[in-house]
């Protein structure tokens, strides 16, 4: 069972799409709603964007297969909340952004079940996401982690208001340095037509917090993307025109950032 797709550059730079995966497994599928069916939560497109920015830019791109639903790869495998006192998601959902169940009755995933599911869909995302980034060090002294997600502009669930168009989360700066925020904030100045904040309502969720070690030369950012960036109105396809003008905007930050990291 392959759970992801590794394509390995040569700069420093790995980028992980930890929720653009959109397979369930067949056991999995028939225990659940049709809310869980249509993989609303799904990180659209996410990995479809950046794939040509990594080819142009030799990067690493580390993609799952599988759903967020199946098992949060940005959540710790104790279940650890990233948000204390904030509605947030586990690391084996049970209800989607919309609070509605993905299970249907006395069909929720047990403890052993949540195990299962870290040792197979899990444990793998990660031991290749440490060991890329290990290898990327290793060749440069120094590699950028750049975890890539989105969301809807409105999910009152987890905040009020429209979303800021780029989300930048570096957990309060101890998970990259401070000149590469500095980096990004600069460009960002430039790229002004896209909203943007630092360490907002997302400040990076279990991957940023836990491989981020700016002492050690490892630098950890994570990105959110509003999905009115770089898809339609009503949020179900994806726009080309949009996604061309968000992508020249974040070559230009993957760049300034790698610059920072150097």
């Amino acid at each position: 069972m392959t759970t992801f797709e590794l394509n390995r550059g040569h700069c420093a730079l790995l980028i992980s799409v930890p929720h653009h995966g959109v397979q369930l497994p067949e056991a999995i599928a028939a225990r659940m709603t049709p809310v869980a069916h249509a993989l609303a939560d799904t990180d659209w497109f996410v990995a479809d964007l950046y794939a040509p920015l990594a080819e142009r830019l030799g990067a690493s791109i580390l993609v799952p297969t599988f759903s967020r639903y199946v098992v949060d790869l940005n959540r710790a495998p104790d279940g650890a909340t990233l948000y204390p006192g904030r509605s947030e998601t586990g690391l084996c959902p049970l209800s989607s952004f919309n609070d509605e169940p993905l299970y249907r009755p006395g069909c929720e995933p047990d403890q052993t079940e949540v195990a299962e599911r870290i040792c197979g869909y899990w444990q793998p995302y990660h031991t290749a996401l440490r060991t890329e980034l290990a290898r990327l060090h290793a060749l440069h002294g120094y590699v950028l982690l750049w975890d890539a997600h989105s969301i809807p502009a409105r999910v009152p669930r987890f905040f009020a208001g429209r979303l800021p168009d780029l989300n930048f989360g570096t957990f309060g700066g101890s998970s990259a340095s401070a000149e590469i925020e500095d980096a990004l904030f600069e460009e960002c100045a430039l790229h002004a037509h896209f909203s943007h904040v630092f360490n907002g309502r997302f400040k990076g969720g279990y991957i940023t917090r836990h491989y981020g070690e700016p002492a050690r030369g490892i630098h950890a950012v994570q990105l959110e993307l509003n999905q009115d960036s770089y898809m339609d109105a009503q949020q179900t396809r994806y726009s080309s025109t949009r996604a061309a003008a968000l992508s020249a905007t974040i070559e230009p930050l993957l760049q300034a950032a790698l610059r920072a990291c150097a």
